[in-house]
């Protein structure tokens, strides 16, 4: 219960000191969304003022400051100074695509390269092991822009296989028809993202397996004639999924703004979107709104992480 409540209080002060610093950052950047209305003759003074008393924007920093702690403490991050929309409303309507897209990948890339990895380490120097370091070095140095722009040449353009752009058909069908045809148009952008991720990943998994069959313990289960699935399953894996949990906890920042490229050029209107629309707008609630909710579940992801940590290893001990 305690180790709970450290937990707790560590997420709530970091969310806290992420908050400060995002905040302040943000106040102090050139420019504001009111710069193109300041520059506007039909726009006085006076009309400006009233627009930022609105929105709370003439008051002291550190007054704005609490305020906004104060509503997002209740879960309010305020009106999108854009559309003039409530900022969780408009959060919420793009959190679950971006969320699907990513969690799908990130699994996708975790499954793939644990098997490849594993393979190429199991076969070193032979034929498939040089293939599979092949196929990581060109998924490590592909760009994701360009790949994406090929599979839409190739797969929309050229065969007709899949569609361009977009989440659903002109005429979305209902029921089950209707998230078939979201799955049917997200398998091109979830395609690229992990064929993109899988590079480094599987030169990861290979050098750790590489060690691990290096070990003096592999050796003596080998020379004890355990078959080969038994040394996978009591050996290879338990000693491979500790680091390889830590590091897709730390992948999951780019869990809400990792695909803002990909969202644009496939017309996805997910977080990553919603954030370089708004950063290129100064809209600075669904910017704050946006940081916020990806260091909330970076901080969860990573307290999860830990808890799985403990559990495939319940002899490490707790700082």
């Amino acid at each position: 219960m305690m180790e709970l409540l450290k937990k707790l209080t560590y997420i709530l002060f970091m969310l806290f000191l992420i908050s400060l610093i995002s905040f302040l950052a943000i106040h102090a950047a050139p420019n504001s969304f009111f710069g193109a209305g300041e520059l506007n003759p039909n726009m006085t003074p006076a009309a400006i003022n009233a627009l930022k008393a609105v929105y709370g924007l003439d008051k002291p920093l550190h007054v704005q400051y609490f305020d906004w702690i104060l509503n997002i403490s209740r879960l309010n991050f305020g009106i999108s100074f854009v559309s003039g929309q409530d900022v969780t409303s408009e959060i919420l309507k793009r959190l679950p695509i971006t969320l699907i897209m990513n969690i799908t990948a990130l699994l996708s890339v975790f499954a793939l390269s644990l098997y490849l990895g594993v393979k190429a380490a199991l076969n070193y120097e032979k034929k498939s092991d040089y293939l599979i370091r092949q196929i990581s070095l060109i998924s490590f140095s592909m760009p994701s822009f360009y790949l994406a722009l090929l599979f839409i040449i190739f797969f929309s353009t050229t065969l007709d296989i899949f569609p361009i752009a977009g989440l659903h058909s002109i005429e979305p069908k209902g029921g089950v028809n209707y998230y078939l045809d979201m799955a049917w148009h997200l398998v091109l952008p979830v395609g690229v993202m992990i064929f993109v991720g899988l590079g480094s990943m599987i030169i990861y998994v290979r050098s750790l397996t590489l060690e691990i069959l290096k070990s003096d313990y592999y050796y003596f289960a080998l020379s004890r004639g355990i078959e080969k699935k038994e040394l996978l399953r009591y050996y290879i894996l338990p000693n491979l999924l500790p680091p390889i949990v830590t590091l897709l906890g730390l992948s999951l920042p780019g869990l809400i703004g990792g695909s803002v490229i990909l969202e644009s050029i496939f017309g996805i209107e997910g977080m990553g979107q919603l954030f370089y629309m708004s950063a290129m707008s100064r809209d600075y609630p669904i910017i704050m709104g946006t940081l916020m909710i990806t260091a909330f579940l970076t901080l969860v992801g990573n307290m999860v992480a830990d808890v799985i940590l403990l559990k495939l290893n319940p002899y490490m001990k707790r700082n």
